[in-house]
């Protein structure tokens, strides 16, 4: 008997020190990683350079992958249908992470997903058309309150970031503004070009265009940035809402249950792409400023977010799709 007790044992040793050893020599063939948005997109530009950057950290490559809409649940299904191994990430926006939506109702995303690092913080710009006669935070708080019910925000959807910003906007100045949802940005940042629309908040890559034309105004951000371009506008919660304040993000997710020195590995190789001075170059113009964090750090983000952008659904009535 003795004899049989170490031979199981023996062979139970074997295969903890292949798992080990499965594990230390990880990646050993390409990395897939999800992107929740359509090719060509902000999120897409960022993910491609930071795949690149990866792969190069891990001598492996990292494949792109876009699986866009349905707020980001058709991507996460897709990671939630691979192994938990490592070899399938996911590189979603804070909205998909933060926003509930009916197909993820009842489910925590914490409890499906692994976090591995955060990659970027961005604040939003808020910007108005050149058809009110606005420049600042507190001329289109004041155009407002002698307009009610006359001046609109649009956004890229219903519950998206952009029209809860707008809601926290709405809410803190006391003002009747309306909102125009559309189905993504680019439409729009064309409407507010052409003033249809009056107001919008998004990302500095999606108005870039449109501000360096003149056809819009910038006011204001969301956040403080150290952007040459962003830098330069004033942060909305020291120009007259001091309680609006948020970043969008981008982080890396892997399947829940991958094992830790997986995640320790990825959370490392996330580390020395977001320092490499050339990528930081590159977005930096654009307010995108590359983060990286502890996924402890990532999953008190995700919880913390969450609760905000709850609060805001619940007082504004806001019925989520």
């Amino acid at each position: 008997m003795m004899k049989i007790h170490k031979i199981i044992m023996a062979v139970a040793l074997s295969f903890t020190s292949l798992g080990a050893f499965a594990q230390a020599s990880y990646p050993e063939r390409p990395i897939r990683m999800i992107i929740p948005f359509a090719a060509g997109g902000p999120a897409d530009m960022v993910g491609r350079e930071v795949a690149q950057l990866l792969s190069q950290e891990l001598g492996q490559p990292v494949v792109v992958a876009n699986a866009g809409g349905g707020h980001g649940v058709p991507a996460l299904n897709q990671l939630l249908g691979a192994p938990a191994d490592g070899y399938t990430l996911l590189m979603p926006a804070s909205g998909n992470m933060t926003i509930p939506s009916k197909a993820m109702e009842g489910k925590d995303v914490l409890n499906l997903l692994d976090p591995v690092s955060q990659v970027t913080q961005s604040p939003h710009v808020l910007v108005v058309s050149k058809s009110i006669p606005v420049t600042s935070v507190q001329e289109l708080i004041d155009y407002a309150k002698a307009n009610p019910g006359k001046v609109n925000f649009g956004s890229a959807g219903v519950g998206g970031v952009a029209h809860l910003a707008m809601e926290m906007f709405k809410d803190q100045a006391d003002v009747d503004v309306v909102h125009v949802p559309y189905r993504g940005t680019s439409k729009a940042v064309v409407d507010l070009g052409a003033g249809q629309i009056h107001a919008l908040f998004s990302s500095m890559p999606s108005l870039k265009p449109m501000i360096d034309r003149g056809v819009v105004t910038p006011i204001g951000m969301s956040s403080a940035s150290s952007g040459s371009e962003t830098s330069k506008l004033p942060v909305i919660s020291e120009a007259g809402l001091p309680n609006l304040e948020y970043t969008t993000w981008y982080g890396v997710f892997a399947k829940k249950g991958t094992p830790e020195e997986i995640i320790q590995k990825l959370n490392k190789a996330v580390l020395s792409v977001v320092e490499n001075p050339e990528l930081n170059k590159k977005f930096e113009p654009q307010g995108v400023e590359f983060v990286s964090s502890t996924p402890e750090e990532l999953a008190a983000l995700v919880r913390k977010d969450s609760a905000k952008w709850q609060k805001i659904i619940d007082e504004a009535g806001i019925q989520i799709e």
